[in-house]
């Protein structure tokens, strides 16, 4: 596929390899493809709501959070995004520089809470409507029936994923990390 300088026109070629894919080439490909394109679709449909506030995908993530539960550590928001400290650590400082949120120290322990401040606070109103968006388009044709139905599915992969996770580390199993690949094999 040739790199177009039009975004669109680039979006819209990725668009139509993975239909073609899906309807044409391999319409029984597994469904942790199918759920990767879906992800990666819901994905860029907020972020390009997002962009016209200035926000990152990252950024909403911990946003969400912040939300639900203000004043959270670093390693509390790492755990629940579900990324590594270094990346909350940048995103967090980035959204200080930004006025979104504000670190504060614990006193005695000297470890940095995350609050939002009143900016931070007040995007929630107008950011929450996009994602609700996002989400509306995706289910689009379909009846609140089947959405909800879809919903219950996933969670259920979700469950099941996590479980075998859990089983899996519990039999010694580790991911590898990105360091390591490359390294000398034992």
């Amino acid at each position: 596929m040739r790199q177009s300088t039009d975004p669109a026109a680039n979006a819209r070629a990725i668009t139509e390899a993975i239909l073609d894919h899906w309807h044409r080439r391999a319409p029984e490909d597994r469904l942790a493809h199918l759920v990767r394109h879906a992800s990666r679709g819901f994905r860029r449909s907020l972020e390009l709501r997002l962009s016209e506030h200035g926000i990152s995908f990252g950024q909403w993530s911990f946003l969400r959070i912040l939300w639900r539960e203000d004043g959270l550590s670093q390693r509390e928001l790492s755990l629940r995004a579900g990324v590594m400290a270094p990346t909350t650590h940048t995103a967090i400082h980035r959204m200080e520089e930004q006025g979104l949120v504000e670190l504060r120290r614990d006193k005695g322990k000297g470890r940095a809470r995350a609050y939002l401040s009143a900016r931070g606070r007040g995007l929630e109103t107008r950011l929450v409507p996009l994602a609700e968006e996002a989400n509306a388009v995706a289910v689009t044709g379909m009846s609140a029936d089947d959405a909800e139905m879809l919903r219950r599915l996933l969670l259920q992969m979700v469950e099941n994923l996590a479980r075998d996770e859990i089983a899996a580390l519990e039999r010694g199993l580790r991911i590898t990390s990105t360091r390591d690949f490359g390294a000398p094999i034992d």
